[in-house]
Order: C-alpha cells, then structure tokens, then sequence
C-alpha cells in the first residue's frame, strides 16, 4: 500500500510540473506573432525590428533607425519566459552604460503586449500591438521632461 501511495504521490508531483513548464512556455507563444521582419520608410529614414525565436523561451531583435547610410539608433531587444510573465530587456547603444533595461509584462490580449518600467527615464511603457493587413504598431510612452510624451510606429512585415 505504501509503494502504490508513493507512486501516486511521485505521479503527481510529474504531471503537477509538466502542467506549470507547458503553461510557462505559453506565455512566450503570446508573442509568437512578433516574429519576421518589420520596417516603415518615414521622410527621416528607415526603423525597422526584426525579430526571431531564439528557443522555447526566448525571441530576440534587433532595432534600427537607418538615416541615409547611417545608423542613428541601434537596439538589442530580448524577450524572455521568466517563470510565469514575459520580460522585455532592451540595450540600446550609447544608453544606460550598454546594459540592459527590463521591462515586466502587464497586459496582454491576442493582439497586444503591453511591458512596463515605472523606475525607467523614459520610457516607461512599451506596446506592440498586432494590426491589419500585416502591420505592427509599437508604441512607447511615459514621462519625459515632467511631460507626458509617447511615439508611435506602424511597421509592415516584409517577410
């Protein structure tokens, strides 16, 4: 009886941690959607995000902002499964001592991700927010200068 009941025990403390690993990995599926190459051509240059799986818990991207031949802005981004919540980090060159800056998953639809950094300068929140006919809206946003500022990019994915 012993042997049957530590069986049973074992069993479920198994099935208990497949069922929170799979439900951690689905957090990063949220963001499945992210994945290929995006870009808008603005009067001032070209911004584009290209983004790609890394592994089951984590996609990465790289950020640029072309003026000319030059680049003005140069992002690492990574998007990572932290336990049961999706964390944002970006290092951008010439920023924070190149180290990276973390951003928390607050909301999320099937459309939407919203990341969060109350500590930050600016910003302090970040969205990516899948829209029509292949097209993905960044949108970042907080205070800067004691003012409320945001931008707003709408990128198409070009493969």
């Amino acid at each position: 009886m012993k042997t049957t009941a530590s069986f049973l025990s074992i069993l479920l403390l198994a099935t208990a941690c497949q069922k929170n690993d799979s439900i951690e990995k689905d957090q990063i599926k949220k963001a499945d959607w992210l994945i290929g190459n995006w870009q808008v051509k603005t009067n001032t240059g070209i911004f584009s995000e290209n983004w790609e799986k890394v592994n089951d818990s984590t996609f990465k991207a790289e950020s640029l902002f072309i003026k000319d031949k030059d680049t003005i802005h140069k992002e690492s981004i990574f998007l990572q499964q932290k336990e049961d919540t999706l964390v944002y980090s970006t290092t951008i060159k010439g920023q924070n001592n190149d180290k990276p800056i973390h951003f928390q998953l607050k909301e999320d639809t099937e459309n939407e991700l919203i990341f969060e950094n109350l500590k930050n300068d600016y910003p302090q929140k970040i969205s990516y927010k899948k829209g029509i006919n292949n097209s993905l809206i960044t949108y970042i946003s907080g205070q800067q200068l004691k003012k409320e500022t945001s931008e707003k990019y709408t990128l198409v994915k070009t493969k």
